[in-house]
């Protein structure tokens, strides 16, 4: 089991949570978290996005040459 240093909301400070066994098969990479004082758990999830064509098209015209009145 992994452990590592965390704020937990429950005992209101810092206190080491740990990873639980994984039904998952995660292992030590389980997103699921437990604090060890109160058994309080926590979920740290990571979401990757592609990106949009809003900002495809909002880095594309910082590059575009700027026309200029004659």
């Amino acid at each position: 089991m992994s452990e590592r240093e965390l704020h937990c909301d429950t005992c209101e400070g810092m206190r080491p949570f740990e990873t639980p066994p994984c039904a998952d098969g995660h292992g030590a990479d389980c997103p699921e978290l437990v604090c060890t004082g109160c058994g309080a758990a926590l979920l740290i999830a990571t979401f990757t996005f592609p990106a949009t064509r809003l900002a495809a098209d909002a880095i594309g015209a910082a590059h575009a040459p700027r026309r200029r009145a004659a």
